[in-house]
């Protein structure tokens, strides 16, 4: 059974949380390295699922736990491990998670960022639990001269692994790209989870102009910048990387309450209802979108009826007037016009079936009256003339 939020833990949530997990293991992030990892790998880190506690389990080791924990130091130094984004981009900010890590979380940490030209041909492999870096792992990694990377977070305390303190919210200031971490911990112990929030940043130089590309992808730099509802899961799983692998890996809302008692039709089949929900996107590259894909994969029994989506083009001025007033300022324009949907099903719209033309740079998927979806993909043509608009990384939410 689901546990409630409190109205205080969701105002206290910082807004760089609606934006991308960089680093989670599914879209491709890594630990390439780390000093120590003897009751538990710190691959844990960037795991998708909440952590968990059992009771029961134990290893050779110690005890089992659902995140990175070093041994208990007895030598000088102290732990750090190095992690690979999966998708390089702008750090807006970092949950560094110690749930359930009560009596062994890690005091202090520090971050660090590098911007690597090339990727590093060292990582690590298999199950680490009980073992720490060997002196040809630490050699490869001095290489990177990582203790002289700037700092995204400085020295900073952090709170035991209970509900009501576990996350250890940090907002970044960091305009540059970034494609590694280092996770410094002082001087040992455990963390759960570690989850960096920003927007992904690609080099579109080497995107020639009448190449396809989807403009929402969270690879490319698509970014969720609103949303009217997110009971069941946040709209930014349907810009992630390849299909939903279950109801979890999409958005899906709360069943509305003001649907009708007695549901009507209208000429397309398309359900009468008086409210809807809806996701705002910006794209990465501001372009013309010439095909959709509206994926429902795993909802069966809690699809929308219908979806339409909408469209505008705005500067980085407009956008925070836009954020500012939740999106009711905006002029909206029609791109896809109300479809009806099915169950479990990826929904193919091409140019034909599109009204608008000109560029884009914003989205709005209307979903009606509520339910889930698993992925949205707008394939278009990037527009260089329009690429100003794409050197903010994220509004002033």
């Amino acid at each position: 059974m689901a546990q409630k939020r409190t109205t205080k833990l969701v105002a206290d949530e910082p807004d760089f949380l609606q934006f991308n997990d960089l680093t989670c293991e599914t879209v491709g992030g890594k630990v390439i390295f780390a000093t120590d990892e003897w009751f538990a790998p710190a691959k844990n880190l960037l795991k998708k699922e909440p952590p968990e506690f059992i009771v029961s389990a134990f290893t050779e080791f110690g005890k089992w736990m659902d995140g990175w924990e070093t041994r208990r130091k007895r030598i000088p130094g102290h732990d750090w491990c190095i992690i690979q984004l999966g998708v390089p981009g702008l750090i807006c900010g970092i949950d560094v998670d110690t749930s359930f890590f009560t009596g062994n979380h890690s005091p202090h940490i520090s971050i660090q960022a590098g911007c690597l030209e090339s990727l590093p041909t060292f990582t690590l492999e298999g199950d680490r639990t009980g073992m720490s870096a060997s002196n040809s792992e630490m050699a490869a990694v001095a290489t990177l001269c990582s203790e002289e990377w700037p700092e995204l977070v400085g020295m900073s305390k952090l709170e035991p692994g209970y509900l009501d303190c576990c996350h250890n919210y940090f907002k970044v200031n960091f305009k540059r790209r970034v494609t590694h971490l280092r996770l410094n911990m002082y001087p040992d112990g455990g963390i759960a989870r570690l989850r960096v929030y920003g927007v992904g940043q690609r080099d579109w130089s080497s995107i020639s102009s009448d190449q396809q590309v989807d403009l929402v992808a969270q690879s490319n730099g698509g970014v969720c910048l609103g949303y009217s509802n997110a009971h069941f899961g946040h709209p930014r799983n349907m810009i992630g990387f390849g299909r939903g692998v279950n109801m979890g890996d999409g958005w899906e809302t709360a069943r509305r309450l003001d649907r009708p008692k007695e549901l009507k039709v209208d000429g397309q089949g398309i359900l009468q209802v008086p409210g809807s929900e809806w996701a705002v996107f910006r794209l990465g590259h501001v372009g013309l979108i010439s095909s959709v894909e509206v994926d429902t994969n795993h909802f069966k029994g809690n699809f929308p009826d219908s979806c339409r989506i909408e469209a505008c083009l705005l500067n980085p001025e407009e956008e925070d007037q836009s954020v500012r007033t939740k999106w009711s300022s905006v002029k909206w324009e029609v791109l896809l016009p109300p479809q009806k949907l099915r169950p479990h099903h990826r929904h193919h719209y091409s140019k034909a079936d599109l009204t608008m033309t000109h560029l884009v740079s914003h989205v709005r998927l209307v979903i009606a009256p509520d339910g889930g979806v698993s992925r949205l993909r707008l394939w278009g043509q990037p527009t260089t003339a329009a690429s100003t608009n794409q050197k903010r990384p994220v509004s002033k939410l």
